[in-house]
């Protein structure tokens, strides 16, 4: 094992990928992680099974989703236990019950909006709910630069953002959360930022000097804290140079940097990271985070591989 931080956020890694599956099934890759509030996490990738659920020490509770999305992207868990799994290869977003029951789809299957037009949707790519309403917001990421926010019930409200790197604008909308008080954090990945919103799409703030900030999320246990994860943000001839990512970053509410998670270039070493896509946290302060190691690394591999995309990083209490 390795450790990863220092003072209060001081975390144990093994390096290799986190969860009890047989020997015959694959993640391929892990594109998104959450965790319910029994500490049950759901695991969305695009290996096997879709949708793999554990509990917390690492034993597989169920599976389902065979045959139905085309490409896993994000996942979140709603207030009511609700599974919104967004497929940004068939341009939906679609409501499950925790054992795989179909509830609701936001979206027409293979029928995309055109390109930058801010119609949903294009590419989707990550869901957050306000836990006062029950609304929704969806990132609409890759062809389309905008966030769209409908009811519980799956009614467009608005839509807003637009393609730039101004404040409000975004390069690749990528991941999406809300917080206690309806606040909207974006993760801008290629604007290398954070973005913070009013429920009613208004820009607040921006948080800077981040590497390609890929995904985020809160603990509102106590004292609220921001967990970034960040992509490599140099480029190949410079692939040993440090903090660039791939890092995972703890934040307050404010923006303020309270511990990054790794210095290292991308790797296979345990406390490196390839990819962090998707991440979440435990009620013990543990973080989850999946890779698309696959699709930016293993792949191009010669021969290909499939290298390590979920890891836990347990909280030392």
């Amino acid at each position: 094992m390795v450790t990863l931080g220092a003072g209060d956020f001081t975390y144990q890694v093994s390096g290799e990928d986190w969860g009890n599956i047989p020997e015959d099934w694959t993640y391929k890759e892990a594109t998104a992680v959450a965790v319910d509030s029994d500490d049950n996490v759901y695991v969305f990738n695009r290996g096997t099974h879709p949708m793999v659920i554990f509990n917390a020490d690492g034993d597989v509770l169920r599976t389902w989703g065979d045959g139905i999305f085309a490409n896993p992207h994000g996942v979140t868990i709603g207030p009511d236990g609700s599974v919104y799994c967004v497929d940004n290869g068939d341009h939906t977003v679609r409501q499950f019950t925790p054992d795989g029951k179909l509830l609701m789809t936001l979206g027409q299957a293979h029928q995309a909006a055109s390109p930058m037009s801010g119609e949903p949707f294009n590419r989707p790519t990550h869901l957050a709910i306000d836990p006062r309403t029950g609304d929704l917001y969806v990132a609409d990421g890759y062809s389309n630069a905008r966030v769209h926010k409908f009811t519980p019930d799956g009614r467009h409200l608005f839509s807003w953002g637009e393609s730039g790197t101004a404040e409000g604008q975004f390069n690749i909308v990528h991941n999406i959360t809300t917080d206690k008080d309806g606040w909207v954090y974006i993760a801008d990945r290629e604007n290398h930022r954070v973005q913070v919103f009013s429920p009613d799409g208004k820009y607040e703030t921006q948080w800077l000097n981040l590497s390609r900030a890929a995904c985020i999320c809160l603990d509102t246990r106590a004292e609220p804290l921001v967990y970034v994860g960040e992509y490599f943000g140099g480029i190949e001839s410079n692939a040993i140079g440090t903090n660039l990512g791939p890092r995972v970053s703890i934040m307050d509410t404010k923006g303020n940097v309270l511990a990054q998670l790794s210095d290292a270039s991308y790797g296979d070493e345990p406390g490196r990271f390839y990819s962090p896509h998707g991440i979440a946290v435990d009620s013990k302060g543990s973080i989850y985070v999946a890779e698309v190691s696959w699709s930016d690394y293993g792949s191009r591999m010669d021969p290909p591989r499939e290298l390590r995309s979920l890891q836990k990083l347990v909280k030392e209490s």
